[in-house]
């Protein structure tokens, strides 16, 4: 009985441990955290690598590397049957889903403040009204917040998905 409850603890630990600060994350929508300063130089970066394929996806590539940074760590710590490691890098992305959902959702207000000052145009702004979906900036945003909320929720449930871990492989060979 005390290996059950061994292993069913060692195997939910991560979820433990991130759960308090999924809780943060979610009660303290729009607050800016120190992971925001990654975050910010991910999305400029965006912007420098999507330059060359026109305005619109320009524009869109800072929003784009914010989801494809973590979501490529997600997907390879998912291969490597890494439970604590893809809870981690899933939370990042669903703190990245509500930072995207706070700035799609001040696209009509634009109230944010801007890296650049007066000088930049809001990312949001210009893309919903290129598509005509302006007026629809608060359900997108909802619905972003929602997307988040799922990838929380799967971050806490890894350990249905990866039962056995792969070890470590230290083999160093120099």
């Amino acid at each position: 009985m005390k290996e059950k409850i061994k292993n069913f603890f060692s195997s939910w630990i991560g979820s433990i441990l991130i759960f308090p600060l999924i809780l943060y994350l979610l009660i303290n929508i729009g607050k800016f955290h120190f992971i925001d300063f990654v975050n910010l130089l991910i999305h400029e970066g965006g912007h420098g690598i999507f330059k060359v394929f026109g305005g619109y996806i320009y524009t869109l590539g800072g929003t784009l590397m914010q989801l494809f940074i973590p979501s490529m760590f997600v997907i390879y710590y998912l291969t490597q049957k890494k439970k604590f490691l893809s809870q981690i890098f899933l939370v990042w992305l669903g703190e990245n889903l509500i930072n995207i959902s706070i700035y799609v959702k001040d696209a009509r207000i634009k109230q944010l403040p801007l890296l650049g000052g007066n000088k930049v145009y809001h990312d949001w702004n210009y893309l919903l009204s290129e598509s005509n979906l302006l007026e629809y900036d608060q359900l997108i945003g909802n619905i972003l917040i929602s997307f988040s909320i799922l990838v929380f929720l799967f971050a806490l449930l890894i350990p249905l998905f990866i039962k056995k871990e792969k070890p470590v492989n230290l083999n160093l060979q120099l």
